[in-house]
């Protein structure tokens, strides 16, 4: 029986996700499994070391046409590590090449128009398209999983999200790539509500604007988002760039009990928290890792007409979906009532 050949990372864009995130989760996984990937690690960035140091043992190319040369489309998985705002040209530009298999940071698009763009680039190039989704892969994220499932606590009745996080620096940036705080956080929970509560509308949302002095970056400060799921449950998700702390932290409340899960705040630390009913259980959990490990698997196994292809990525353009319908709501609000919540938010 032949065996599919093993694949070799292409990463496209080495900023704080590449260069940090992705090749730090490559370098583990194959820590974990040597047969996960082949190396050397590909890196197509114009600009290498401007946003992060160049790692060692990547090699670095200008373009993708010179990525090619060294690393063919049948050989490569693609890591697309650029804004969302320029998601669709560099899917383009990759698809045009020959590229069909991708991993995709979230979120998978900035909104619904470029979301149509990317399903169409998708359907016609028959891609495999996984959407960067390491809250859901985790083992945290399972355990909550089995605490819906059990029932032993009734009915799932709310879901609370906080993710906070000082991000003055980034946020004052003017080529950030992250055009309000509904795209810097809330795609990380958001896919994991989905999974864990199913579809859902958007009820409400909130978004406050980033002032430090005379300077003001608009839809930067926080961002609220209220859900209703089919099923009945309600979620809430709310996350504070300004705060002076990190934070993330998903509280599941059912008919009879409680279930605090603490995502690690960072990539400094893969250990995570879960307190049920008061009782607090510590366990390492390197989610990212764990995703990218479950992805290449699948690209070497599973065939692109499968349809838990079609099902991942109705999940995530479920989740642009409302961050749209958000943005949307929060466009329609007067600019003088974003202050008024801003200045709300920072003395609590």
């Amino acid at each position: 029986m032949k065996h599919p050949p093993i694949r070799q990372p292409l990463i496209v864009g080495l900023g704080r996700s590449g260069a940090g995130l992705h090749l730090r989760a490559l370098r583990t996984a194959l820590d974990r499994s040597p047969d996960a990937w082949r190396g050397p690690v590909v890196a197509v960035d114009p600009r290498p070391g401007e946003r992060a140091p160049v790692p060692d043992g990547v090699a670095v190319v200008p373009s993708l046409a010179e990525a090619r040369e060294s690393l063919p489309p049948d050989r490569a998985v693609v890591h697309v590590c650029t804004p969302p705002a320029s998601r669709p040209a560099v899917l383009a530009e990759l698809c045009e090449a020959g590229y069909r298999d991708l991993i995709v940071e979230k979120p998978l698009a900035a909104d619904a128009e470029e979301l149509a763009a990317v399903a169409e680039l998708r359907a016609r190039h028959g891609l495999r398209l996984a959407v960067v989704a390491h809250w859901p892969a985790s083992a945290l994220a399972g355990r909550l999983r089995d605490l819906i499932g059990s029932g032993g606590r009734g009915r799932l009745l709310r879901i609370d999200v906080t993710q906070h996080k000082p991000r003055f620096t980034r946020s004052l940036r003017t080529d950030d790539g992250h055009p309000t705080a509904f795209d810097v956080e809330l795609p990380h929970s958001l896919g994991l509500v989905l999974s864990l509560a199913g579809p859902a509308e958007t009820t409400g949302a909130r978004l406050t604007d980033l002032r430090i002095g005379g300077t003001v970056r608009p839809g930067l400060g926080s961002a609220l988002l209220e859900l209703r799921h089919a099923n009945g449950v309600r979620t809430r998700l709310f996350s504070d760039l300004t705060a002076p702390v990190r934070e993330r932290r998903v509280l599941l409340s059912f008919e009879r009990g409680t279930a605090v899960a603490h995502f690690a705040p960072s990539d400094a630390d893969d250990h995570v928290q879960l307190v049920v009913d008061g009782e607090r259980e510590v366990f390492r959990d390197d989610a990212l890792t764990a995703f990218l490990l479950g992805t290449y698997g699948r690209f070497a196994g599973v065939p692109a007409d499968d349809p838990s292809w079609e099902e991942d990525f109705a999940l995530h353009a479920d989740a642009v979906r409302l961050l749209d319908a958000a943005k949307r709501r929060c466009a329609e609000e007067p600019a003088a009532d974003r202050h008024e919540e801003a200045l709300r938010v920072a003395v609590r």
